[in-house]
């Protein structure tokens, strides 16, 4: 390497270092009361870390190493963007075009910028096996957390006053059935990502988990 691509190393590694302390603003928004809570880099690599052993125990054909690729570089544009929520009132293309424009500032000048752009594209177009089973690894891994959390009583459902989240129709009909918060929380999933029979029945089983 010469001396520009050493800098533009370090120059990544520290803007991506920054994902260690910006905790995912879904535990924010539901008031997790936790000493410690899950930053984006600690999502990411648990959500590898399930893309591994679903690949293992689903007996997926898919490429692994280009899915852990995409999982890696997904939430490279909270580097820049807020980490966004689907309650935030900023529509699904907004939320696109700025995560793609935030990505494209982070990897300029690197040898390698169009390949990696390309892997963000291919996750959120989710039209390849692999981006369709990366997908729901990001959104399963969300699903587990919040029911580890829930199994430690980390969240007061008749403290969310200011929590936008519990104005969803949805989520307001699930909480008048006495539901839980995971419980709602994985049931608002099951019905809006699309999972297939394989991540149904791990949402499934960690639900049953932290309702015991």
């Amino acid at each position: 390497m010469n001396q520009q691509q050493v800098l533009l190393v370090l120059k990544f590694y520290e803007l991506t270092n920054r994902l260690k302390n910006t905790i995912r603003t879904g535990w924010k928004r539901w008031h997790v009361k936790r000493e410690r809570l899950d930053s984006v880099a600690e999502h990411t690599f648990n959500a590898q870390m399930l893309a591994v052993v679903m690949c293992s125990e689903g007996k997926y054909d898919v490429d692994l190493q280009r899915v852990c690729w995409m999982l890696s570089l997904h939430e490279l544009e909270e580097v820049i963007i807020p980490d966004y929520t689907p309650y935030d009132g900023i529509s699904a293309a907004e939320k696109l075009q700025q995560g793609h424009q935030a990505v494209h500032e982070l990897l300029n000048g690197l040898l390698k910028q169009a390949e990696i752009e390309a892997l963000v594209l291919e996750f959120d177009a989710r039209e390849t096996p692999e981006a369709k089973f990366a997908y729901q690894c990001d959104k399963l891994e969300a699903d587990l957390q919040c029911c580890l959390y829930d199994r430690e009583g980390c969240v007061d459902l008749s403290q969310q006053e200011d929590n936008p989240i519990m104005q969803n129709a949805l989520i307001q009909e699930l909480y008048r059935k006495g539901l839980s918060w995971s419980q709602i929380w994985c049931e608002v999933d099951r019905q809006t990502i699309g999972y297939d029979d394989n991540f149904l029945a791990v949402l499934s089983a960690a639900v049953a988990q932290s309702s015991e």
